[in-house]
């Protein structure tokens, strides 16, 4: 399980018939602190590639953007390569099973900006909405 944010915009590439894989830097910090006896330990960074599958790879496609924050749930996968020049290269992934989006998406407080929200809001009070905010089955993902 991680929690942090993309370092840049997924790369995504399309294979057999509409599938999707998806790869992008996750950056993970763990916040400085001071000891009790004064000594500062500092904030530390480490970078995860993360690499996702078919349908999660094209949520990733619409939805997440450099800077985003997430949540990432998967697996640790460690494989190695021959580069052009013949030296053995070694891999560390992460293969994302489950992701949330943390990032909040974005307000306009443009005035002269209408929100679908206020468009779609009924005119008589005797026209309630069904669904309550709980209601996520609208969500694609």
């Amino acid at each position: 399980m991680l929690i942090g944010n993309v370092g840049k915009e997924p790369d995504v590439r399309y294979y057999d018939q509409d599938q999707a894989v998806a790869q992008f830097p996750l950056a993970t910090t763990e916040r400085g602190y001071t000891l009790q006896n004064g000594t500062k330990v500092p904030e530390h960074t480490d970078w995860h590639t993360i690499t996702v599958w078919r349908g999660l790879a094209k949520i990733v496609e619409k939805y997440v953007h450099k800077g985003d924050k997430l949540y990432i749930e998967g697996r640790i996968r460690y494989r190695s390569y021959d580069d052009q020049k013949g030296q053995r290269r070694y891999v560390t992934e992460i293969l994302a099973e489950n992701m949330e989006l943390l990032t909040p998406k974005p307000v306009a407080n443009d005035k002269d900006t209408v929100s679908p929200e206020s468009q779609a809001q009924p005119q008589d009070n005797s026209q309630e909405a069904t669904t309550s905010p709980e209601d996520n089955s609208a969500l694609p993902f």
